[in-house]
């Protein structure tokens, strides 16, 4: 299997990202338009902000915070060729869990839900740092 492919589920994850944010842009304009905005405290305070905007706000949040360490582990397999089908298998597991949880959050928001989503993708990170970690010593993974 094409080892590049590994990108793949990381192109799942950007999209997703820029996805939320056009998202965001179109609740904070509604949410001005409805004037449920308190304009004095909007640039700086998240608490100007109605609660549907806010869902969406921690959202993005939530795209810059274990997505990063996918990235890098991502590159780090790739660049030590050991983007094996399995590392691809659990990237893509990884980005499709995401998915999930974007979904449940920017929709019904049932934090058990999502609470176990975020475990199962805590998991596939563990794994591929794990399968990198086998790489860095030469482990054929």
């Amino acid at each position: 299997m094409n080892p590049d492919l590994i990108f793949f589920p990381v192109l799942i994850q950007v999209l997703l990202t820029l996805f939320v944010f056009i998202r965001l842009g179109q609740v904070k304009e509604q949410a001005v338009k409805r004037g449920e905005v308190d304009q004095t405290r909007r640039a700086l305070h998240d608490d100007a902000w109605p609660d549907y905007v806010l869902k969406v706000n921690n959202n993005i949040r939530n795209q810059f915070e274990t997505p990063v360490l996918f990235y890098v582990l991502v590159i780090g397999l790739w660049s030590l060729g050991a983007a094996t089908v399995t590392a691809q298998l659990l990237a893509l597991a990884y980005a499709l869990l995401r998915l999930a949880h974007a979904s449940v959050h920017l929709g019904s928001n049932i934090v058990k839900v999502r609470k176990r989503i975020f475990q199962a993708s805590i998991v596939a990170l563990l794994l591929l740092s794990g399968l990198l970690l086998l790489a860095l010593g030469g482990i054929p993974v």
